[in-house]
C-alpha cells in the first residue's frame, strides 16, 4: 500500500537556502540532515492507504483547497482583506519537536502573518476532508514547519539547542498548489513520488 503524505512543496529555487541554514547541523553526532531538495511542509501524513482509496484523497484534497479559496474570497469581500490565494509564505526561525527537553526532529517554520496563516488555512481543510473520508483525526496541534533533521540519539543535543538561539530565513516563495506525495522507505532514505496536485 503507498504511504501518502499532503504537502506544500519549497521550490527549487530555495534549496541552496535551505541546505546553507542545515549546515550549522552538519557533522553533529546523532542527527540526520534531510534532503534539500525534498524539503517540504507537511499539511497531513495519512500512512498506508489503499491504492484503491488514492483517487478519493485526491478527489477530498481538491474539495479542501476549493473550500479555503471560497472562504478567503468571502473573507475579501467582509473585509477587503488582500489575503488571497495563491498567497506569499516565509520559511525562517528555528524549533524542535516535541521539546527541548527530548529533542527528535529540528525544523525551519513558516514565519508568523499571512504564510502561517495561509497554511494552516490549508492544513485544517485537508484535515476535516480527510476525516470525512475516515482517516482518524491528527493527535497534535499543527505546527507549520520544515524538516532540517531528525534526530537519532542524544549525542549532538547541546549543539542543537545552541543553534535554535539562531533566527536564520530561507526565504519567501509563492504557495500555488498542494501536493499528494507517496513516500517509499529506503537505505538511502526516503524517495517522494507526486500522485496528485492541486492548484490554489
Amino acid at each position: 500500500m503507498p504511504r501518502l503524505f499532503v504537502s506544500v512543496d519549497l521550490p527549487d529555487r530555495l534549496t541552496d537556502a535551505f541546505a546553507a541554514v542545515q549546515e550549522p547541523l552538519r557533522g553533529v553526532e546523532g542527527l540526520r540532515l534531510t534532503d534539500p531538495a525534498q524539503a517540504h511542509c507537511t499539511l497531513r501524513f495519512l500512512g498506508d492507504v489503499d491504492e484503491s482509496r488514492v483517487g478519493d484523497v485526491a478527489g477530498a484534497l481538491e474539495t479542501a483547497v476549493a473550500s479555503v479559496g471560497r472562504s478567503a474570497a468571502e473573507s475579501r469581500t467582509e473585509s477587503g482583506d488582500a489575503g488571497v490565494d495563491p498567497f506569499e509564505a516565509e520559511v525562517g526561525g528555528l524549533g524542535v519537536f516535541p521539546s527541548r527537553e527530548y529533542v527528535a526532529v529540528v525544523w525551519v517554520g513558516v514565519r508568523e502573518g499571512r504564510g502561517a496563516a495561509g497554511v494552516a488555512r490549508l492544513a485544517a481543510a485537508v484535515e476535516r476532508e480527510t476525516v470525512a473520508l475516515g482517516f482518524e483525526a491528527s493527535d497534535h496541534d499543527f505546527t507549520p514547519h520544515l524538516t532540517l533533521a531528525r534526530v537519532d540519539d542524544a549525542r549532538g543535543k547541546d549543539r542543537v539547542l545552541e543553534y535554535l538561539e539562531a533566527d536564520p530565513t530561507v526565504g519567501r516563495f509563492r504557495v500555488e498548489s498542494v501536493r499528494l506525495a507517496e513516500s517509499t522507505l529506503t537505505d538511502d532514505g526516503p524517495v517522494y513520488e507526486t500522485r496528485a496536485r492541486v492548484a490554489l
